[in-house]
This record gives structure tokens, C-alpha cells and sequence, in this order.
């Protein structure tokens, strides 16, 4: 007869390898009887070799190497795309970005761009009896179609697709408008000081970087050179909200002590936690506990600061005893970017360190490095430490955590996901047969065994502003990662067969509804 019981019912048996406190019998009997709590973690900019336990020699990351130790450390894994908003809307909804037209990189105004038809990752969750909570960036737009007014109550948000709680930065760290979100309210907003927002003109009369740079503390390389706000020129005009700013100083420890605030008030309940911090993106600002601590400028900076973040988190877990019954995922949205629109001295203060590790391109682009990621998950109850070399997708996570919970997906959820779930707990050596990466230009490339086939583009060869290789080439390219995983040796020539086979792979899966 077949065992539907799910999988943490089945685990009173195992021993814990979590190193947190002991705890008294009635708490851990609690805890193993419950669903095990989610906390999702999104970086934002972090290299595969931003890492000192993937190899990175010049910065430490005591706490993230902590996690990986504990857990499985995934050497073969991938966000769906280069860039920061496709690669988020991939997650919570489980369907590949480009399949809808309006998931490029958004600006801080834009509507919501999941439809709030739309069963998410968080709904899945609610299904399951979870409380559900967003707290970071979020950069997938708030409000209606037309754009988001920011002096009322801001609907359709997060909650309207399947988290109890927002507390939200509703773009990136360098766009307008710099304020938080709260359940659809902009945070300490005066309402006699109204927040007007526009990417197309400037309004009001707040200084820019382009007509005041006297006035700017840290200097746009290139773009950014719009509003000003605590010195930095952002991307896009804004006026009114002065109460409301935030202070780029003190952004991780603001979501760092949302999340830890969420974590406690629910502590007594499974949860889902989906964390978005803005370590490493620019502008890279860190609190002055970490300022000139790294030796690579402010970026190697931040990555301290980040490292900071994820040990408060695990932390927390340990003082409430948490860990054993947590599943704790930390990743990255894409991979680097050295200089991103601002002189922060980040190529100059590199000192010998390689974000991008081995691999080829960086955020934006179609080779590796634009979508091959740091991906670490640990659950002492649940998962045996481990290097993991299968190939995974963040595509997959929404199903394989639904299959974790034994729940059903609604009719049409998560279309692109596929249950993953032997691989993602780290027991399951073959790993995803294939795995689509995306960059800027919504050029696609399939991996499938020690082949990647990147499809035709005449899209540019280079962005604009960063000079990063985006991939794109009016010819075919394919790779065989397995002796050149830097992508340096473009083999399509060599073999028209497999370039012919990828191809049609490739249009299949992008004609699949």
C-alpha cells in the first residue's frame, strides 16, 4: 500500500544535526510534529564566487560557510534569469518569465506584474496552513495598471498574492521612490507631503545628480543621475514622502530586524518567510559597523554586511529554537556586477577577488555567470550535510516544497516547475534533465548533460552601460561545460547535430502552454 504520509511525519526517527541549545522534550516533540517552517532567502547581485565556501579567498563569510556546512551546498545550480525581477517572478509563480511580456527589469512605479489570479508560491503555502510573510525587496511592482500611487492604500500588493504580512523596498535600492512599504502603506509617509513618482520626466524641484553634482556624496559611472536622495543620485524623479526615506545606512539592518520580528511573532506556527536583501546591489552603502572592514571597498563590504544578515537570521533560529524544524534556502536573484552605475571603487578594490568565479559574463548575460548561483538549503531535521552537483533550477523550487507538504497544486499553478524534490534535499544524484537560462535581452540558453546551446540573437553583443558580454550572437553557440565550463570555445560548427537537436528542444519548450 502507498505511503502518502508526508515526509516530516516520518523523520522523528533521525538524528538531529543541527548544533543549536538543547530544548526541553515538549518542544521538540511540538516541533517535529509540525510542519517545518520556509525561510527563502534572495541576495541581490551575488556571485558564485562571492563566497568563501565556494572558494573565495579575499573576503570571509563565516556565517554563510556555517549554513553550507550544515546543509547541502549546490554547486550546480541556476536562477531563471540574469536579472532581478524575471528571476523573482520565476520563483513565487513557478512559470519561466518570458512567457509574459511585461517582466523586464521594472521601475520603482510599476504596476504589479503578477496577476492576482495567479496561485504563487505563497498561496501554495496558505494551502498547506501556512502564515505567510515578504519582507526586503521585492521589485515585482504594487498597485494597478497605470502605476502605483503611493498616498493611498497601495492594491492590488503582496497580499493580494498570498502573503499575510509586506514589508517591502518596491524596487531597487538605486530607484525612486526610497521609501518602504507596510501592508500597502508607504511607511512614516506625512500626508501632507505627497510622493510624486516619474521615470519619464523630473517633478518637482528636488536636486538630480545631472544638475547639482556638488550636492552628490557618491558619484554615478554611468545612468544615475536622476533625484537625489542622502547624497546618491537614483535612477528615475521623485518629490514629497521627505519623512519617509529611508536611510541607505541602515537598510539591512531594518529588513534584517523585520525578518527576525517575523520570525519571532510566528514562532508558535509553521511560516513562510520570503527575504529579499539588497546585499550586494548597488548603491552599496554599508552600516559603519562594516565600512572599510573587507579591503575590497564598500562591495566587499556589503558581502560582510550580508554575511551579518544571514547569521542574524540563524541566530534567531537558535534562540527559539527553530533550526531543526527550519528549511533555511539562501541564494542569489543572478550573478555579479563589478561597477553597476555608481564610482564605488569596486573594480579598483577587486585585490585579486573573482565574483564570477571560473565562469564567463555576469549579471545580464547568457553565459554562466549571469544565472549559475550560489544555492544553499539546510534543514538538520531533514537534509544530511553534502557538497550537491545535480542540476537544479530556482524554477523548481515552488513544486518540489509543494511536494514536501504533500500539497496538491491548484489546476494551472507553477506551469514550468518540476518536482525536484530528492534533488533539492540533496539525495538525488541526476538532478533536472535540462535547465533554461534567460538574459536581458530574453536570449535563451538550454543546458542539458555537458551541453549548453545558447539560440541566435541579434540583440546587442554588449550592454550598454556595464560592458558586460550579454551572450548574444547571430549564431548558434554551444558549449560542452564538461572541459570548458568558461565557455571560451564555441563548438557548433563541430557538432550540427546536437546544435539541431537543442534547437528544437528549445522551441518545444517554449511553445509548451
Amino acid at each position: 500500500m502507498k505511503n502518502d504520509l508526508p515526509i516530516w511525519s516520518l523523520l522523528s526517527g533521525i538524528a538531529l544535526l543541527s548544533g543549536c541549545g538543547s530544548s526541553s522534550p515538549k518542544t521538540d516533540k511540538d516541533q517535529q510534529a509540525r510542519k517545518p517552517n520556509v525561510i527563502y532567502i534572495f541576495s541581490d547581485d551575488l556571485g558564485i564566487g562571492d563566497l568563501s565556501c565556494y572558494g573565495a579567498t579575499q573576503v570571509r563569510t563565516p556565517n554563510i560557510d556555517r549554513l553550507a556546512g550544515q546543509g547541502a551546498q549546490f554547486t550546480n545550480a541556476y536562477a531563471t534569469s540574469a536579472t532581478s525581477t524575471p528571476s523573482r517572478f520565476g520563483l513565487l509563480t513557478g512559470m519561466y518569465p518570458w512567457r509574459q511580456e511585461n517582466t523586464g527589469i521594472a521601475p520603482g512605479n510599476s504596476e504589479l506584474i503578477i496577476d492576482t489570479t495567479c496561485v504563487t508560491l505563497a498561496d501554495m503555502f496558505k494551502d498547506a496552513g501556512y502564515s505567510t510573510g515578504v519582507v526586503g525587496k521585492w521589485h515585482l511592482g504594487l498597485g494597478p495598471r497605470g502605476g502605483t500611487d503611493f498616498n493611498r492604500k497601495i492594491t492590488p500588493n503582496a497580499q493580494n498574492i498570498g502573503f499575510d504580512y509586506e514589508f517591502v523596498i518596491p524596487a531597487t535600492v538605486d530607484r525612486v521612490p526610497c521609501v518602504y512599504v507596510e501592508n500597502g502603506h508607504v511607511v512614516n509617509l506625512d500626508p501632507n507631503d505627497p510622493i510624486t513618482v516619474n521615470y519619464e520626466q523630473k517633478v518637482g524641484n528636488w536636486p538630480t545628480g545631472e544638475e547639482n553634482p556638488e550636492l552628490v556624496k557618491l558619484k554615478p559611472s554611468q545612468g544615475h543621475n536622476n533625484t537625489i536622495v542622502n547624497g546618491i543620485p537614483r535612477i528615475g524623479w521623485m518629490t514629497g514622502g521627505k519623512s519617509a526615506l529611508w536611510v541607505d545606512e541602515d537598510i539591512a539592518d531594518v529588513i534584517t530586524c523585520k525578518a527576525k520580528r517575523y520570525i519571532t511573532d510566528h514562532k508558535d506556527q509553521s511560516f513562510f518567510l520570503y527575504m529579499g536583501t539588497q546585499d550586494i546591489h548597488v548603491p552599496r552603502i554599508p552600516h559603519p559597523r562594516f565600512a572599510g572592514k573587507s579591503g575590497l571597498g564598500t562591495r566587499g563590504d556589503v558581502i560582510l554586511q550580508l554575511d551579518w544578515t544571514i547569521g542574524e537570521i540563524m541566530h534567531t533560529l537558535d534562540s527559539l529554537k527553530l533550526t531543526d524544524n527550519t528549511i533555511l534556502i539562501f541564494t542569489s536573484d543572478n550573478g555579479p556586477v563589478i561597477d553597476d552605475g555608481y564610482q564605488d571603487e569596486a573594480l579598483e578594490k577587486l585585490n585579486n577577488h573573482t565574483p564570477m568565479g571560473i565562469y564567463r559574463g555576469g549579471k545580464y548575460s547568457a553565459y554562466e555567470a549571469g544565472t549559475r548561483v550560489p544555492f544553499i538549503i539546510r534543514w538538520p531535521a531533514g537534509i544530511k550535510p553534502c557538497k550537491q552537483q545535480s542540476l537544479f533550477s530556482q524554477i523548481d523550487v515552488y513544486a518540489s516544497l509543494a511536494k514536501l507538504l504533500n500539497q496538491p497544486l491548484r489546476p494551472g499553478a507553477a506551469p514550468d516547475s518540476q518536482e525536484q524534490l530528492n534533488t533539492l534535499l540533496g539525495k538525488d544524484e541526476r538532478g533536472r534533465e535540462y535547465v533554461i537560462q534567460q538574459n536581458l535581452n530574453n536570449t535563451l540558453a538550454l543546458i542539458k548533460g555537458s551541453w549548453k546551446y545558447i539560440e541566435p540573437s541579434d540583440a546587442p553583443q554588449i550592454e550598454y552601460w556595464t560592458k558586460m558580454e550579454l551572450g548574444n550572437e547571430p549564431r548558434a553557440q554551444l558549449y560542452d561545460l564538461s572541459v570548458d565550463p568558461s565557455e571560451t570555445n564555441n563548438v557548433a560548427k563541430e557538432h550540427p547535430h546536437v546544435v539541431e537537436q537543442f534547437s528544437v528542444l528549445l522551441q518545444q519548450i517554449k511553445m509548451k502552454k
